[in-house]
């Protein structure tokens, strides 16, 4: 009874290297293409999984167009056996739902069912570059009717048949033993990928890649392509930074740079000059009938993600675009909130509170912590009782495994990490209909240089709301509203996930959150652990400041600082008062999740750093130099005027 490991990649075009097409749409055809930076690291996991078990047989399968081919091969190169290539026209357009809908029965055809006698590992990249949206691992996972576990940085065997998972949460942490068949996203924090070898390269160039169209895997067309898929890019358009350009410190030695800075800072700065903007284009509104695809579905649904004992602030901040969106469709449109746990009940009035009109309470022992399978079945026996038409989660390491999840449950399409939430319409012209009421969900993509319009056609309309984006409603004591129970059918075989062990540090996602002033350090500050950092930081707080420290990507996949303090895309998203960006070069999924503070400082050793084009105050200076000016300003009293009201 051989192992399989199974690694799913996809090839990616350089984001460097996209053009937006006369439909609005990315055109990535003349883009130099690479295999996903996540995928990578799934692969370089599989081959270290093949150390444990000698006689495993390591296969590599993608699904998109002839040229996949190349990376199918680097990965034979590196040590693959076989290769599985998915590719028919009839895909194009696909959605994360309709890819990972053909991409499991691709893997069922070759024989990897929830019932296979023989054990085998699914393998995938968390998330991919072009899309960032971490769906597909999870929608393959629920297909199958298999395990899963999402954000890890490492996978072992336990010398049990089981595998031990090391999971990224929020705050820290978790280990998770899974037994075989499982599907595994890996985050680009565990073993670097290798090289491809000389033997590997000549066999690679001789292997025969096997390619299926739709027909040989037996998979119709009904729910793939642009037609089945149940989202749509509607539209895609250039996010243009609307912050003034930087007020640079001038001095000859870090005193001066910093009496510069402290200069500038309480003059306020530059300022965004009015210009002009562009007329409008009148758009086509054509006298098309309204068609309404909901079918009787109402209300919005949410999930109060429970950490440490109380509702996590996502969560909360979810209520805030629930309610405007259940005004803008009126007709007293109800915001149901669902909380799973054990002895949750208490918490039910916060959420009545802070805009929910009904909490569903479920609560069971088994349910103390966040597990995948039983919360997915949870929330699709809700949906299928309620019929809500949108259904929101927090973009949390949970919320973002855990609806594509249900999407698939419930054959509907889920749009990941939104900045922007609102009712529309959307014009049919084939058709000739309008739709409407539908939800528009904007989320920034091809790493955050574009921002996306995503509309769903089947309901409930799932989406993924980025953490900090939106506020926590205003807390209205004594408001009134439903607190019902569900209660659910659960089995066995939703509890074959263990939590080996959870550990959460003290650097909380609560007090990023709500810091005044957060210095994040990046690569250059790694010399020193991120001592000056953390010291400014302690400093500050001695003044009575709400400060914090944080950092970039790179200190965390150093492993110099714990995700939870990661800015940026794929950690935090921000937005203080003040933000102090040390040693950061400003890659734009950085810039994603700090660009709303009210005033960014930026340090950096290289004056061309592209965090100078997206922050208001700029010293250009080395790291071990300006800080501990900075610290022993701070000493002396100074607090960034946070004592003033200078911060518009």
């Amino acid at each position: 009874m051989a192992l399989t490991i199974i690694s799913l990649i996809k090839q990616v075009p350089l984001p460097s290297e996209m053009r937006m097409g006369e439909d609005g749409l990315m055109d990535r055809t003349k883009a130099k293409s690479i295999i996903n930076i996540d995928c990578q690291f799934g692969l370089e996991a599989g081959l270290q999984l093949k150390k444990q078990y000698p006689d495993a047989r390591l296969i590599v399968c993608s699904m998109g167009p002839k040229s996949f081919e190349n990376a199918l091969r680097t990965a034979i190169s590196m040590g693959y056996d076989e290769a599985y290539l998915l590719s028919d026209r009839k895909l194009a357009g696909s959605d994360t739902y309709a890819t990972g809908l053909a991409i499991s029965t691709m893997l069922k055809h070759l024989g990897f069912t929830k019932d296979s006698k023989d054990p085998f590992i699914v393998l995938a990249g968390r998330q991919t570059s072009d899309g960032d949206t971490a769906h597909v691992p999870s929608q393959v996972a629920e297909k199958i009717g298999i395990p899963q576990a999402t954000f890890v940085e490492s996978v072992k065997p336990d010398g049990s048949g089981n595998v031990i998972a090391r999971r990224i949460i929020e705050g820290g942490y978790q280990l998770l033993k899974l037994p075989m068949p499982c599907v595994i996203s890996l985050t680009p924090t565990g073993i670097p990928p290798r090289k491809p070898s000389l033997s590997g390269a000549i066999k690679a160039r001789n292997l025969r890649i096997t390619t299926f169209g739709i027909e040989d895997i037996g998979l119709g067309t009904e729910k793939i392509g642009i037609n089945g898929s149940p989202t749509i890019v509607a539209k895609v358009i250039n996010i243009v930074s609307e912050r003034p350009p930087i007020t640079m410190s001038v001095g000859h030695n870090e005193s001066q740079l910093v009496d510069s800075l402290i200069a500038n800072i309480k003059k306020g700065g530059n300022v965004l000059q009015n210009k002009e903007k562009a007329a409008k284009k009148e758009v086509e509104h054509p006298d098309f009938p309204d068609k309404d695809f909901r079918n009787g579905s109402r209300g919005i649904l949410t999930w109060a993600e429970i950490t440490n004992g109380k509702i996590s602030r996502p969560s909360l901040e979810l209520l805030t675009p629930a309610r405007n969106l259940a005004t803008q469709l009126g007709n007293n449109t109800q915001v149901i909130t669902v909380i799973i746990g054990k002895n949750v009940g208490q918490l039910s009035q916060t959420l009545i509170e802070h805009g929910s009109d009904e909490v569903i309470m479920v609560e069971d022992e088994r349910l103390q912590e966040y597990l995948v399978l039983p919360f997915s079945s949870i929330f699709a026996q809700i949906i299928n009782e309620r019929k809500p038409e949108i259904a929101l989660f927090a973009a949390t390491t949970s919320g973002r495994e855990l609806a594509p999840r249900i999407g698939m449950k419930t054959d509907s399409g889920v749009t990941a990490d939104c900045t922007g939430l609102e009712i529309g319409e959307y014009i049919d012209k084939k058709e000739k209909v309008i739709y409407k009421p539908i939800l528009e969900s904007r989320r920034p993509t091809y790493g955050e240089s574009k921002l996306a319009t995503i509309l769903g056609f089947v309901c409930p309309q799932i989406s993924t709301a980025r953490a900090g984006t939106f506020e926590v409603p205003k807390n209205i004591e004594g408001r009134k509203g439903i607190i019902s129970e569900f209660k659910p059918v659960l089995n066995d075989k939703d509890f074959v996930v263990e939590i080996v062990k959870t550990e959460r540090g003290e650097g909380g996602l609560q007090n990023l959150f709500e810091a005044d002033l957060i210095i994040a350090g990046g690569r250059g500050t790694t010399n020193d652990n991120l001592k000056l950092i953390k010291t400014l930081s302690e400093e500050l707080k001695k003044q009575g400041i709400n400060a914090e420290w944080a950092c970039s990507r790179p200190v965390v996949d150093e492993g110099v600082a714990e995700y939870s303090r990661q800015i940026g895309q794929t950690g935090k998203t921000i937005r203080p008062k003040i933000y102090i960006a040390v040693g950061v070069s400003g890659a734009i999924q950085h810039i994603a999740g700090m660009k709303e503070s009210e005033k960014i400082i930026a340090i950096d050793h290289n004056p061309k750093a592209h965090i100078f084009n997206n922050a208001d105050f700029g010293i250009v200076g080395e790291y071990s130099d300006i800080v501990p000016e900075l610290i022993e300003r701070v000493k002396a009293g100074y607090k960034f005027g946070l004592d003033q009201v200078i911060i518009k």
